[in-house]
């Protein structure tokens, strides 16, 4: 075997092994997945029918919502009908209903078809997915707004969960149109998001997730958000903090905020354009795209002797780049009652160590670190605020820590340069002068 091909069959064991937790959380929960038709016209049909396929073979239970928009606006060229949209809403009148009918009915025909694909040598081989799909979307007309009569366009009214359910019980993948039916039998042309966020609130889904044109959310330099709570991403479409977002995340984000603050546990918004994002989303710890959630999922607690592999996997690489003394295996797991973690759905993402010394009422706080996926949410000052705290509770009046690359995050969270003369007596007997730390001192 090539020397290349082994790494990567290592890299697939890898990967393979690191996705099982996610494959035993999410086998029989519902997720609910949100595409344009955009992944039509564009091709992308066929590798998400791939993803489909293994989501269905680990037993997770499938609803499928997709838009027309693209295939509404062919219909309308052919027929020749003119239709506008306001505010990215489109105003349906009669013959643009016309329109809107069979774009969905060509649409849902060209997605069960991909769905129904079973090529030998590919991986749709030996796949058994069926599909459901049906009224399952009671709608009541947009209205009128702002002087604008938006005649058969329509908003969800109810959803069918106990006819999705009893098809997702029955192992089939439920496909939804974004058309919505009346109790007098009128027809009513609905968004794909406004279809989508209510049926996963409705199923009280695991997951809601949309396929976007971009990445995802992003801050102000433009730099992907992986994750946000509700409010930060309220913020994120509001504050000049963040930056403008895309049209498409300015589309999808509030529908995401809604989902998660109605009862849905994560809303995601990923790339299309991506060939396997939806797997890496839904199992790699750091995903692709941006993970929405009501509240944020860390929890801080004392260290025991499991999360050892946690501890080192955070601080190796510090330990490399010169930023953190070097900690054997040995010593972290006789010092572990010193140790506190920050833990993110049962990942350790950050770790820090403190070291009383009663005698001087101090107390060194050592090994503080963040796994670099998660650096921007805060969550080193979380893990000193802990440490803050905890020194207050137990008496003492002096938090210390010795830096040589991170002294500057330290004085701007009101630490104060001291030197080797300040440390207590068996912390200066320590004091490795090669190193040459700088040291920093905090009242509590």
């Amino acid at each position: 075997m090539a020397k290349n091909d082994a790494k990567k069959l290592e890299a697939f064991v890898k990967w393979f092994r690191s996705a099982t937790p996610f494959i035993h959380e999410f086998g029989e929960r519902t997720i609910v997945i949100a595409f344009g038709g955009e992944v039509l016209t564009d091709g992308e049909m066929m590798q998400l029918a791939h993803d489909i396929n293994v989501l269905v073979s680990l037993e997770i239970r499938v609803v499928l919502v997709h838009g027309t928009r693209p295939q509404v606006e062919d219909q309308l060229v052919q027929r020749g009908v003119t239709s506008r949209l306001v505010d990215g809403r489109r105003v349906t009148d009669d013959a643009a209903l016309r329109c809107v009918k069979e774009a969905n009915g060509i649409v849902r025909m060209e997605i069960e078809a991909t769905l129904s694909t079973e090529l030998a040598n590919s991986p749709m081989a030996g796949a058994d997915i069926r599909v459901s799909s049906g009224n399952f979307i009671t709608a009541k007309p947009f209205g009128v707004r702002d002087g604008v009569d938006y005649m058969h366009t329509g908003q969800v009214r109810k959803v069918d969960t106990e006819g999705i359910v009893r098809r997702l019980d029955d192992d089939e993948v439920v496909l939804i149109s974004p058309i919505g039916f009346s109790p007098t039998g009128d027809i009513f042309n609905c968004t794909l998001e406004d279809v989508a966020t209510s049926v996963a609130i409705a199923l009280k889904a695991e997951k809601l997730i949309f396929l976007t044109e971009t990445l995802g959310a992003t801050d102000s330099k433009e730099r992907l958000l992986n994750e946000l709570t509700a409010l930060q991403a309220q913020e994120a479409l509001n504050s000049v903090r963040y930056g403008g977002q895309t049209e498409d995340i300015r589309l999808f984000l509030p529908c995401a905020i809604r989902a998660v603050r109605e009862g849905v546990k994560r809303a995601h918004l990923i790339s299309r354009h991506i060939d396997g994002a939806l797997l890496m989303e839904l199992f790699t710890h750091h995903g692709i795209g941006t993970m929405v959630v009501l509240e944020a999922p860390d929890r801080l607690r004392d260290a025991k002797l499991g999360d050892i592999d946690g501890i080192m996997g955070i601080i190796d690489p510090l330990v490399a780049a010169g930023v953190l003394v070097k900690r054997e295996r040995e010593l972290i797991e006789n010092e572990i009652d010193r140790f506190v973690v920050l833990e993110h759905e049962n990942e350790i993402i950050g770790c820090a160590a403190l070291y009383p010394f009663p005698n001087d009422k101090a107390v060194e706080l050592a090994c503080l670190a963040v796994n670099p996926f998660y650096r921007d949410g805060g969550r080193g000052e979380r893990i000193l605020n802990f440490a803050e705290k905890r020194a207050k509770e137990k008496g003492f009046k002096t938090l210390f820590v010795l830096s040589t690359q991170t002294t500057q995050w330290f004085v701007e969270r009101g630490f104060v340069e001291s030197d080797v003369s300040r440390l207590p007596q068996e912390k200066q007997a320590l004091y490795n002068y090669s190193r040459r730390s700088k040291i920093y001192s905090k009242p509590v």
